[in-house]
């Protein structure tokens, strides 16, 4: 069997280099296509596109989120700028809002300090060369990050791949089943139907040659041989996708779609309660298929 891959899972990465540390974490659930989400720093919002890419050659669909953090903390230099000009504005407004409310004292230091926007760290306006020097550490986490989600996805599509199966069979078994009672349901419609018009026309002078031909152009509208066929080629082609080392998701939802067809039309021609039974059940195996099949990649 192919790698049948689910589009839930997490992972978690850590790196650290000089200028400091990245943990990045990433959740991926089930949607229908690729839907990417990232959460990181104001100041690396120029990597999105970079880590978009980064994701999409581990992930084909899905919703994933990525949550990064970063801490400078133990980086081997401080890297701050003061923003004079903007701390003389700072000044001048704060002592013309003590004039004008007669408040005691001047502004201090440690008044002005609360501003985060008057020290910032030099990083914060850094261009494109300070984020090619954080982009390989950063990289290391996310791939770190990817490469464990893509582990976890690997183990729950073995799960659901086992699943799949189990089920796959016993709908199988139920197919066999109505093939295997349909000589003898075609009996006993012929039956019927020939019983039906014996009395409705009794009496009455009818080639019996015609009657046998409505007979059987009746008996023939309630076969299912064809059903049959394609459902047992469409199990034949599940197992075929199965088996594939690629995305299957969404060929394989398709075809439970198909599946669904054909049950309706044997349910919908043969009126018969075991056969019907057989078809409830098999609706029933389709649908949990279905809810396994949405889960793969």
């Amino acid at each position: 069997m192919g790698k049948v891959v689910s589009m839930t899972g997490f992972g978690r990465g850590e790196a650290s280099g000089k200028r400091g540390s990245w943990i990045v974490e990433l959740r991926a659930v089930n949607h229908r296509y690729l839907d990417i989400g990232i959460k990181l720093p104001r100041r690396f919002m120029g990597w999105e596109d970079r880590i978009k890419k980064q994701i999409s050659s581990y992930h084909i669909r899905g919703r994933v989120d990525v949550y990064v953090t970063f801490n400078d903390e133990g980086a081997e230099t401080a890297r701050l700028k003061a923003d004079l000009r903007l701390a003389r504005e700072y000044w001048a407004c704060l002592k013309d809002i003590a004039e004008d409310l007669s408040i005691p004292g001047e502004p201090d230091l440690t008044m002005l300090a609360s501003y985060r926007d008057i020290i910032t760290p030099l990083d914060e306006e850094a261009g494109g060369e300070f984020l090619e020097e954080l982009w390989p550490t950063f990289r290391a986490a996310i791939e770190a990050a990817l490469a464990e989600c893509r582990k976890m996805r690997q183990s729950e599509g073995e799960a659901l791949l086992k699943d799949l199966l189990e089920r796959l069979h016993s709908f199988q078994q139920k197919i066999d089943g109505i093939e295997q009672s349909l000589p003898q349901i075609m009996e006993k419609r012929e039956a019927g139907l020939k019983e039906r018009l014996d009395n409705l026309l009794s009496g009455v002078d009818i080639d019996p040659v015609r009657i046998a031909q409505e007979v059987a152009i009746l008996v023939d509208k309630t076969d299912v041989s064809e059903e049959i066929v394609r459902l047992r080629s469409h199990v034949e082609q599940f197992q075929g996708f199965l088996k594939l080392d690629e995305p299957v998701g969404r060929r394989l939802d398709f075809l439970v779609q198909e599946f669904l067809r054909e049950v309706n039309t044997i349910a919908s021609k043969i009126s018969n309660a075991e056969t019907a039974h057989l078809t409830v059940g098999m609706k029933n195996d389709l649908e949990k298929i279905r809810e396994q099949v949405q889960n793969l990649e």
